[in-house]
């Protein structure tokens, strides 16, 4: 048999993981709540798009027609401890999955951000955007990393955050470029690549 039809199989054989999501709708009374912003959901979406292509085929996400039969849920969710997201697993018809609670109110994330986002926009956005790509990385089963440059790094290990989110605003002149730059590191590709292929999802 020829290789090429070798490879046409090996490709069939390796389905990649669905992972259906649902996104809670900013409503004007959870905008209220929490701060987000109608366009929030879509930021959220690009984020799950982004893992999608990063992981080369190995990941399928797509919209839910429920919440309940989603295996990952984003929330938008009030809050003053300067958290910028939460995960937390769920199991979903027997898969694992995940329940992500972002906060989206620059106000609520410390001072130096909420300047920050005050004067510039679109750095509220891209705040948005890289809690819900952090996050969502978790929900695929990543771990943090103590390396800058990771979407997966922790503020735990300190450094500069209002860098951390300035070095990738600093590569977009728009909202809608988001959709462009992942975010993602090579090394963050390179750890989903090497969960993905281990046989137990």
């Amino acid at each position: 048999m020829k290789l090429a039809a070798w490879l046409l199989i090996a490709c069939a054989c390796h389905a990649a993981e669905s992972y259906p999501y649902w996104i809670a709708p900013c409503t004007s009374q959870l905008a209220r709540e929490s701060g987000c912003e109608s366009g929030d959901p879509e930021l959220a979406e690009w984020a799950l798009a982004a893992w999608q292509r990063a992981s080369q085929g190995s990941l399928a996400v797509t919209k839910s027609a429920s919440e309940e039969g989603a295996r990952i849920r984003i929330y938008w969710v009030p809050g003053n401890q300067r958290l910028y997201g939460e995960t937390h697993p769920l199991l979903v018809n027997g898969k694992p999955g995940a329940a992500i609670h972002v906060r989206p109110d620059l106000a609520q994330l410390g001072p130096d951000i909420e300047a920050t986002g005050r004067k510039d926009p679109l750095f509220r956005h891209v705040v948005v955007y890289l809690t819900c790509l952090h996050e969502s990385g978790h929900a695929f089963g990543l771990p943090h990393t103590a390396q800058f440059d990771d979407i997966m790094y922790s503020f735990a290990y300190g450094g500069d955050i209002v860098e951390y989110f300035m070095r990738y605003r600093r590569r977009v002149e728009s909202r809608n470029q988001i959709r462009q730059h992942s975010g993602i590191s090579a090394s963050d590709q390179q750890r989903l690549a090497a969960l993905f292929s281990l046989p137990h999802r």
